[in-house]
């Protein structure tokens, strides 16, 4: 309880006295949770005043999230001027992905998931990410951790060298250094599925879009955090999901996210994909649901659980 409230205090020093600058420590430590048995939801909706020279990226990175989840919360507030004291919605609470194991990315969120013991029990560290755009997408399935490597090297493949040249930013060198000029910032994790991996960047606003070559891009600080923790070998489990249903003792909440621009699919069968994931959670144990409030809460597509049912 301490070390929570610790962490929100520094969270929340720009806000606390303006014109502070915070340093990456106190931007550095992971929104982490031990589980409850059966926990199929962390976290907690929070609000806070923004101020004049706020934008909803800068807020976002404070409290860790990324671009579209903090977009998708906060519909009808300006994303590079939200005003002095425009209430900012951020979306800190999360129904758990369908895999629980290891390190898990659900795409369709932007948002990559930790599962590991936290101080002897079972618990979560969660963090924002970037995915591949739409030509360049990110794997979904069972992959694993390979090689773990700190100031590494970046080798574009020809296809990137390609596409940079005819873009007209100019060649691009066969080997960039370790330095600021490299895109994997300062840790990068090598995934089992050639040429993908999870790092870091040297250009953080990016972070919570869809806007890589198909690597899972985190920001420094929340990658500085992460590197350590995850050895060779631990499993990553790539979905989308950009519906979720998840329990809170007796209460049923649902949690709506875009799909992706390129995911035809579930763009298609949108409500019989929803239909599919709310049987898997209510299979063993039947709800009471305001469906009328289900169709609000999909139209709205939020990125936010929110109370539809209770369990019968």
């Amino acid at each position: 309880m301490i070390m929570a409230v610790f962490r929100r205090f520094f969270r929340l020093l720009p806000w606390l006295i303006p014109g502070l600058v915070v340093p990456a420590a106190a931007l550095a430590t992971a929104d982490s949770w031990v589980l409850q048995p059966a926990a199929q939801l962390v976290g907690e909706v929070d609000v806070i005043a923004a101020r004049q020279e706020d934008t909803l990226t800068d807020i976002g990175r404070v409290h860790g999230l990324g671009y579209e989840e903090i977009v998708w919360a906060n519909q009808g507030v300006d994303i590079w001027l939200p005003g002095e004291g425009t209430l900012v919605s951020l979306p800190k609470q999360f129904i758990l992905p369908s895999a629980r194991s290891g390190v898990v990315v659900n795409i369709a969120e932007y948002r990559l998931y930790f599962f590991h013991q936290i101080n002897g029990q079972p618990g979560v560290s969660t963090f924002p990410v970037s995915i591949g755009r739409m030509d360049w997408s990110t794997p979904i399935g069972r992959w694993s951790v390979v090689a773990k490597q700190k100031d590494p090297a970046w080798y574009p493949p020809e296809s990137i060298r390609k596409e940079h040249l005819e873009d007209g930013r100019g060649e691009l060198q066969k080997v960039v250094p370790a330095g600021p000029d490299n895109p994997l910032g300062r840790y990068a994790m090598r995934l089992s599925i050639n040429g993908y991996l999870i790092h870091g960047t040297n250009r953080p606003v990016g972070v919570g879009m869809q806007v890589t070559h198909g690597c899972i891009r985190m920001y420094p600080e929340d990658i500085e955090w992460l590197f350590p923790q995850v050895p060779v070998g631990t499993p990553v489990t790539i979905v989308n999901q950009p519906y979720k249903f998840g329990w809170q003792g007796n209460d049923l909440y649902l949690e709506v996210h875009p799909p992706l621009e390129d995911d035809k699919s579930t763009r298609e069968r949108a409500m019989t994909v929803l239909t599919e994931e709310y049987i898997q959670a209510t299979r063993e144990r039947p709800a009471r649901v305001n469906w009328r409030l289900v169709e609000d809460v999909y139209r709205r597509q939020e990125g936010v659980p929110v109370l539809v049912g209770t369990s019968m």
